[in-house]
């Protein structure tokens, strides 16, 4: 059970570290094992070994260490020509533009350019190159996995198995909070939806002139989570998107482009770049709408008035979440709030924001509901906001009675990466593997 929890995180810290291997280090450079027609070189090995010991002090007298390493090479190397065979392919603009981002991380390291091309005995061309290419592999590899693990559930008794065998190895949980929501944007007038209109009719008219999508996004797409992926929203699951958005994808054919479709947030034009049964692979560009105007004032006073509806018990706080509340993935479950695409029933209080945390404390007892909230977030639209306390749970340890949810997420992780890594042995017998002493 043990090495098989640890399998994966090896492989994810070997593909991050080939940049700091030392540019004069004397090796005698040798095949240490054959993958297919590739081979891997000792002083690759060598080089990951070192940047390991440096991420993981604990690791520096494991004697074990090297051959972990080589094994990880191995495996990555056998995915990546799963990945080839399968034609699985990546956003290469996307890609790009993370390498050069990463790159100009790196430069920063660095008193000049020079110290940093003899630091690691290469041009800068070939350093930004050699990020783009690790970077293109870590994708392939992370969409393989996403595929593999989509339809993938696990059952109460695989849970209670799973509990029982780790139980010793989980920590105390952090005192938590069950929490709702109602979110409600301000209206936005018709001369903003005109001039979002006018636009997005503009960067419409590029695309059907030939221009690229991903370059187009990274352009001009207002969202902040992905205009700098080329608008790439990666993988998801039916039900993650708002209906007007998710419905115009799902009529799309793999590499066809929607006409403008409008939702809360603005305009969008959508690329679906690939569909399964149940998930999504689709990148965007979303003109938003001008809310500077919007009636703040007129929000204000519906969320007042819901507040008090809820608290003289005229309705509950659920069915008002689910008919008035603009965040679409907490009303579907009643208000309860969805974190980092999470809707779990508890959250660990000191994982919210400080902002969140300061509008939740006056609310001590479960029911209690704040008055309406201004929300200004670091990217995005102003909002205004009630919340309401759930339950407290003070720090405990975990137990299938209490924490079942979170268990249940821990056995599926770990269901999912015994498969892939499953998945992998049965690929090492399909490929020529050949470890020379």
């Amino acid at each position: 059970m043990k090495k098989m929890l640890i399998r994966i995180p090896q492989l994810l810290f070997i593909l991050s570290s080939f940049l700091y291997a030392p540019a004069h280090a004397e090796v005698a450079d040798r095949i240490v094992a054959v993958v297919g027609n590739e081979i891997i070189l000792k002083s690759e090995v060598d080089s990951r070994e070192l940047m390991t010991k440096m991420q993981y002090p604990q690791l520096a007298n494991d004697k074990g260490l090297s051959r972990s390493i080589l094994e990880g090479v191995i495996d990555q190397k056998i995915i990546l020509a799963k990945a080839k065979i399968d034609s699985v392919s990546v956003d290469e603009n996307a890609v790009s533009a993370a390498a050069n981002d990463r790159f100009k991380m790196l430069s920063a390291r660095f008193p000049s350019r020079s110290d940093m091309e003899a630091r690691f005995g290469k041009s800068s061309a070939g350093i930004r190159e050699q990020i783009r290419q690790e970077l293109r592999n870590q994708q392939l590899v992370e969409t393989l996995r996403k595929k593999k693990s989509n339809g993938v559930i696990v059952s109460y008794e695989e849970v209670a198995d799973f509990y029982r065998k780790n139980n010793d190895q989980f920590p105390e949980m952090p005192e938590e909070v069950s929490v709702s929501q109602i979110v409600k944007y301000p209206a936005v007038s018709a001369a903003a939806k005109e001039a979002a209109l006018e636009k997005i009719r503009q960067i419409q008219q590029e695309l059907k002139s030939g221009a690229d999508f991903a370059e187009t996004a990274r352009k001009y797409s207002q969202d902040p989570g992905s205009a700098k992926l080329g608008g790439d929203l990666g993988y998801s699951r039916k039900g993650e998107f708002i209906p007007s958005f998710e419905a115009a994808a799902y009529a799309l054919k793999e590499g066809q482009i929607s006409d403008v479709v409008e939702s809360r947030f603005g305009y969008h034009i959508i690329q679906l770049l690939n569909k399964e049964a149940n998930s999504i692979h689709c990148r965007h560009i979303l003109v938003i709408f001008d809310r500077s105007n919007a009636d703040s004032q007129g929000t204000v006073q519906q969320l007042s008035d819901i507040r008090k509806q809820v608290l003289n018990k005229e309705a509950t706080f659920a069915d008002m979440a689910k008919k008035y509340s603009d965040d679409l993935a907490s009303a579907s479950h009643g208000g309860a709030m969805v974190l980092n695409g999470n809707a779990a029933e508890y959250y660990p209080l000191n994982a919210l924001r400080p902002e969140l945390r300061d509008m939740l404390a006056p609310l001590k007892n479960a029911g209690d509901i704040s008055t309406p909230q201004k929300i200004v977030p670091p990217e995005g639209e102003v909002f205004f906001a009630i919340f309401r306390m759930n339950a407290i749970k003070p720090a405990h340890k975990l137990t299938l009675e209490s924490d079942y949810a979170k268990l249940e997420q821990l056995a599926l992780d770990y269901k999912n990466r015994k498969l892939f890594n499953e998945w992998v042995d049965k690929l090492r017998k399909e490929v020529l593997v050949r470890v020379l002493d």
